[in-house]
């Protein structure tokens, strides 16, 4: 199982993170991969950046997360431990 926390704290908010949450969840339904992560928010993690959204995958922290670098993030933060449990 991979969990995936977005930031909604109000810097992130400003940032994009409603987008991103859109792209996750997009992401996870054309995936097919319901049953296998756990996305939800969570208010200020604490390492503001700049730009883009901060975001936690199974308790590691991604700052700078945007729609421009979301295929990288989902292909080598969450696809790769899918694929990784899956062996």
């Amino acid at each position: 199982m991979v969990f995936i926390e977005v930031c909604v704290g109000s810097s992130c908010h400003l940032k994009g993170s409603p987008e991103l949450v859109e792209l996750l969840e997009n992401a996870v339904k054309e995936n097919h991969l319901e049953d296998e992560v756990v996305l939800s928010g969570r208010f200020c993690i604490g390492k503001c950046n700049r730009v883009g959204v901060t975001v936690t995958v199974n308790d590691e922290i991604f700052i700078g997360i945007t729609r421009d670098n979301f295929r990288e993030f989902w292909e080598n933060q969450v696809m790769k431990r899918i694929r990784d449990e899956r062996g």
